[in-house]
């Protein structure tokens, strides 16, 4: 059975709060009446010093997503601070795909990355459980959980997992009062695509024009949040066409009409062929080539 839940006097703890996404959902969180944000991100861009001097709802806590102890102190300092473990919790922290290929120690920190959401989850439903109260966990995902990324095929199938995780946590809201839901934005003009980090708009020649807001996808998180019509398990989906529930099976790509689809949700040929180019370069080079 699901439920609505306002996060009006609630406590909420963000992942990757420091920009992008998940300060845009702070920032709806605390128009929304929340007695708490908390920004957890290594650093914070300007927008979000800005965020946290004029609100005072507005808490940053340093936090490497990484470190089981660090997100563990997120509920600690949430207890300390507020009298209580937080109500939501929103995982958008997130890494792309490395630009190169990585040593095995640096790949192995990509991947556990890519899956804090996994990690945020279970702290988040222990906590709720060991206070006996409700609570919602939302995962940040992607469109890429559902469909083939072959410039991005490590990421692609880190957010298959989170997708395939939401979906199995489905029961936990009936069965614990924890609702785990996940959004799955397209591309999102965000510092991952606006700024040279690895795997920007700048790498793949991705444009504003194939993009949609951080704003937009903290609207989508809020309801997520805070809607019945969206129970555990749900994968909501917010790109160009809209929003949509993907179900479980048979699922078309976004705005599919006749076989064609929609302005602004298919990627030009020109961009693939930008994003393909240093595979295609790197696999050159090794063709014939042996250890």
């Amino acid at each position: 059975m699901s439920w609505k839940f306002p996060v009006e006097n609630k406590i909420i703890v963000v992942t990757g709060g420091g920009s992008g996404i998940g300060l845009s959902y702070g920032l709806l969180a605390e128009k929304q009446g929340a007695k708490a944000v908390l920004v957890a991100d290594i650093s914070l861009t300007d927008e979000a010093k800005l965020a946290i001097k004029d609100h005072t709802s507005f808490e940053f806590i340093q936090c490497d997503v990484t470190k089981w102890s660090d997100l563990q102190n997120l509920i600690d300092v949430s207890v300390d601070k507020f009298g209580d473990v937080p109500d939501v919790f929103v995982a958008s922290a997130g890494v792309f795909e490395p630009s190169v290929l990585l040593i095995v120690e640096l790949w192995k920190k990509y991947f556990l990355s890519s899956l804090v959401q996994i990690k945020l989850t279970r702290l988040a439903i222990r906590a709720l459980l060991g206070k006996n109260k409700q609570g919602v966990v939302v995962i940040v995902g992607s469109i890429a959980g559902y469909s083939k990324q072959y410039p991005a095929p490590i990421y692609s199938a880190t957010k298959h997992a989170v997708v395939g995780f939401t979906r199995s946590l489905g029961s936990a809201q009936d069965l614990q009062g924890v609702k785990v839901v996940c959004v799955c934005p397209g591309i999102v003009t965000t510092p991952i695509w606006t700024t040279g980090t690895p795997g920007s708009g700048e790498r793949f020649g991705v444009n504003e024009s194939l993009a949609i807001t951080s704003d937009e996808v903290a609207e989508a998180i809020g309801d997520a949040v805070e809607l019945a019509e969206y129970p555990g398990g749900t994968v909501l989906e917010v790109s160009k066409e809209g929003r949509r529930v993907i179900p479980e099976w048979n699922i078309k790509p976004p705005g599919l009409v006749d076989g064609q689809m929609g302005k602004g949700t298919t990627v030009p040929p020109e961009v693939i062929a930008k994003a393909l180019g240093p595979i295609l370069a790197r696999t050159a080079a090794e063709k014939g080539c042996s250890e």
